[in-house]
Order: C-alpha cells, then sequence, then structure tokens
C-alpha cells in the first residue's frame, strides 16, 4: 500500500504522520504507532504527558480588561485542545489592577509567567487590546521559537502595532484578524494546521 509520510514538529519529539491512498492515517509518535480518524487531527500529536498540548494564552491585565467575556470564550474553546497554564487570564475576578500581589511582587508574576512560556507547546494571544505585557511576552516566545496564533479584531477600529503583523511569518508567527462570533473556528483551523506542517 502507498504511503506519504510527513515529519510534523507539532511537539517535542518528532511525529510521522502517514496517510495512505484509502484515507486511513495513522501517527508514530513518541515511538508509539495510533490509528487516527479525520476527525482526531486536532487531537494528533498531542504532549505526551498525559495527552495535553500546554497552551499559554496572552491577553490584556493592566491594559484594559475590556475583552474579558471574549477571553473567556477564547480559553474555554482552547481547554478542548490541551491544558492552558495562563487561564487566570480569563478570571473575572482579576481586574485591571492585575493579580492580588504575591509576596515576591511583580517579579514573581514575570518569573511565573516566562516559565510557562517555556512550558507550552503553542501561544495564543488576543491582541486587539494593546498591552505591553503581551508585547512582551509575544517577543520572548518568538526567541523560542514556539508557535503563536495573534488574533486581531479590526472591528474595534484600532489599528494593530506593526510589530505584531509584521512578524507574522505564516510558519510559527501568525496573525489572524477575525471576527467575534468566528472565534471557535479560527481556533479549529490553527490547532488542525499544527497537525500538517
Amino acid at each position: 500500500m502507498l504511503q506519504r509520510s510527513v515529519l510534523v514538529s507539532c511537539c517535542r519529539h518528532e511525529c510521522t504522520w502517514h496517510e495512505s491512498l484509502q484515507k486511513k492515517r495513522s501517527t508514530v509518535c513518541g515511538g508509539k504507532r495510533q490509528e487516527v480518524t479525520q476527525s482526531d487531527r486536532k487531537q494528533f500529536c498531542l504532549k505526551r504527558t498525559g495527552g495535553n498540548m500546554q497552551i499559554y494564552f496572552c491577553g490584556s491585565i493592566r491594559g484594559g480588561r475590556d475583552d474579558l467575556q471574549l477571553y473567556r470564550r477564547i480559553v474555554t474553546e482552547l481547554q478542548r485542545y490541551g491544558r492552558v497554564l495562563s487561564e487566570h487570564v480569563a478570571d473575572a475576578d482579576l481586574s485591571d489592577a492585575g493579580e492580588d500581589d504575591p509576596a515576591e511582587g511583580d517579579q514573581a508574576i514575570h518569573d511565573r509567567d516566562v516559565s510557562w512560556l517555556r512550558q507550552s507547546d503553542v501561544v495564543v494571544a488576543e491582541v486587539t487590546q494593546p498591552s505591553l505585557g503581551v508585547g512582551y511576552e509575544l517577543g520572548r516566545v518568538v526567541d523560542m521559537k514556539k508557535k503563536v496564533l495573534c488574533l486581531f479584531r479590526p472591528s474595534s477600529g484600532r489599528r494593530l502595532s506593526a510589530m505584531i503583523r509584521g512578524a507574522a511569518d505564516g510558519k510559527c508567527f501568525m496573525v489572524k484578524d477575525y471576527n467575534e462570533e468566528d472565534v471557535e473556528k479560527v481556533l479549529e483551523q490553527f490547532f488542525s494546521s499544527l497537525s500538517r506542517t
């Protein structure tokens, strides 16, 4: 049977996507072969530990909480694909004053979030509300060579920073203009694309 194999770089070890002419698919991920159906594509090649991808979500906190309801919706959707390390960004109790200061202050927040960025397999950022923190996080993950999806709503009347839009390379760093009602579809397309790259 003729098969096509594609090396997939969506996790920390090599994975191979096999596709036969009969559209049966399997993965070899971490040395284990698994049969995969078309509907399983979004679950393809998830992180070995617990079968969950580690996702870091970026959204404005001290820059403004106007998009809180949207953040909650995004985080809920992201949890379908894996573990959201920074789910507190969507917490309704978190105001634009930020987190209750831990004993160590802002440095502890910084160090924790950078640690989560390092642990993450992929980063999703809602960048419509300008935020220095989100911009800083995106700069760090570019250096870490992580897959990034930036979501921007042109309907907000804002213009996205050239430093974000200009960083898009179509491979590791992607910027997607979207409408709020399409957010689930946009995320599904992004996570499905991870299995094809």
